[in-house]
């Protein structure tokens, strides 16, 4: 029998529509392709890289009031979620998914900051995403540029 592989994979690459990092998972085109390669620790580890990058994002728009309602409502709507994914990570994955859905972030255990209060769930999620896609981006070309040699 053979155990599964973790992923941070979402279901929704946007790499297939040309994006060089996925909407979804935040990963580059590369590191989907070799992902089946990685070790275990190599993948644990970009999964937490992943889920640091999420949590300050997030950190920006939400926080967390209450994290057994967070789960509890991840849960009731069948939306999948690690046991050690870190909260606000999970809060991503629940606005990407209830966007269209969520009229209350408190009643799932959320609260916007600043003027994230005054957006939709689903403007939330946009904005949210944007900014990840941007990070995320960041970080692919930071990670292309060749060091100096000495």
């Amino acid at each position: 029998m053979c155990a599964r592989i973790a992923s941070p994979c979402v279901g929704l690459c946007s790499t297939t529509l040309g994006d060089p990092v996925c909407r979804g998972c935040q990963r580059t085109e590369d590191e989907i392709c070799a992902w089946m390669a990685l070790s275990a620790e190599q993948r644990n580890r970009r999964i937490a890289q992943l889920d640091a990058l999420r949590e300050r994002v997030a950190a920006r728009f939400l926080r967390v009031t209450d994290e057994a309602c967070l789960e509890a409502q991840l849960r009731r709507h069948r939306i999948r979620f690690r046991p050690e994914q870190p909260p606000l990570s999970r809060a991503v994955e629940l606005l990407r998914v209830g966007r269209d859905r969520i009229h209350e972030l408190p009643r799932y255990g959320l609260v916007p900051l600043g003027s994230a209060a005054a957006l939709s769930a689903a403007d939330l999620h946009a904005r949210l995403s944007e900014q990840l896609r941007v990070e995320a981006d960041e970080r692919r070309r930071a990670d292309r540029v060749p060091l100096p040699r000495h």
